[in-house]
């Protein structure tokens, strides 16, 4: 087995790991960057969208700690947080999707508009793909400025790969994280619940991580 902590300097593993544990590849660099770039964006509404678990929480957790502002969900979003947003720069919106409460959904944009404050939405589509029943809703996510986190790449991949079993004081050979990255579905949510399963098994079956074990959690 390669140690872990030899596997990472090997390949840069460190270097491309910004703030608090988010790597950057080519799949979330855009949006990483826009980001780190406020205030100089070409509209002050910012819509972040990427799948379940693709870092768009880390992503604003990692704003909020440098640029400070609002963090809003649209299922608890009520008439008071309208009041609250009025001493913050930047308001956050996460979670945004045909599910809300529009009227308030609309005030909040009006208000940021007016104001000229920023806001950054995350959603899992577009923010002008999401289903609005309310036309001028509709309208304003014309506002936006989209930003879209990629499915993992090959190299983000074996980064996640590694940092979960990392975390979870996991070793493994690169040839194995190599066969992982060739298998598995390109999707944040199943790299997280692959490496839960192979661990289980792995401690169950008392065997270290090996390629039938990644056979048999992948279905091979």
């Amino acid at each position: 087995m390669t140690d872990l902590n030899q596997l990472i300097i090997k390949f840069d593993y460190e270097k491309n790991f910004k703030d608090d544990d988010f790597y950057v590849s080519t799949s979330n660099k855009s949006v990483f960057d826009t980001l780190n770039s406020w205030p100089k964006w070409e509209k002050n509404f910012l819509n972040i969208v990427g799948d379940k678990y693709s870092g768009k929480t880390h992503l604003i957790n990692i704003f909020l700690k440098k640029f400070k502002g609002l963090k809003l969900n649209t299922k608890s979003l009520n008439g008071e947080d309208l009041n609250k947003i009025k001493i913050y720069e930047n308001i956050i919106l996460e979670d945004l999707d045909e599910n809300v409460d529009e009227k308030l959904i609309y005030s909040l944009f009006n208000i940021i508009d007016i104001d000229n404050k920023y806001i950054i939405a995350t959603s899992q589509k577009p923010i002008t793909s999401i289903d609005f029943s309310l036309v001028d809703l509709k309208s304003r996510t014309k506002n936006f400025l989209i930003q879209i986190i990629d499915k993992p790449d090959d190299e983000l991949l074996f980064a996640l790969i590694l940092k979960n079993l990392s975390d979870r004081q996991i070793s493994i050979d690169e040839k194995l994280i190599n066969f992982i990255i060739k298998r598995i579905d390109r999707s944040y949510g199943n790299i997280s619940n692959f490496i839960y399963k192979i661990d289980e098994l792995s401690l169950k079956k008392r065997k270290p991580i090996d390629f039938r074990l990644i056979r048999e959690v992948l279905g091979d």
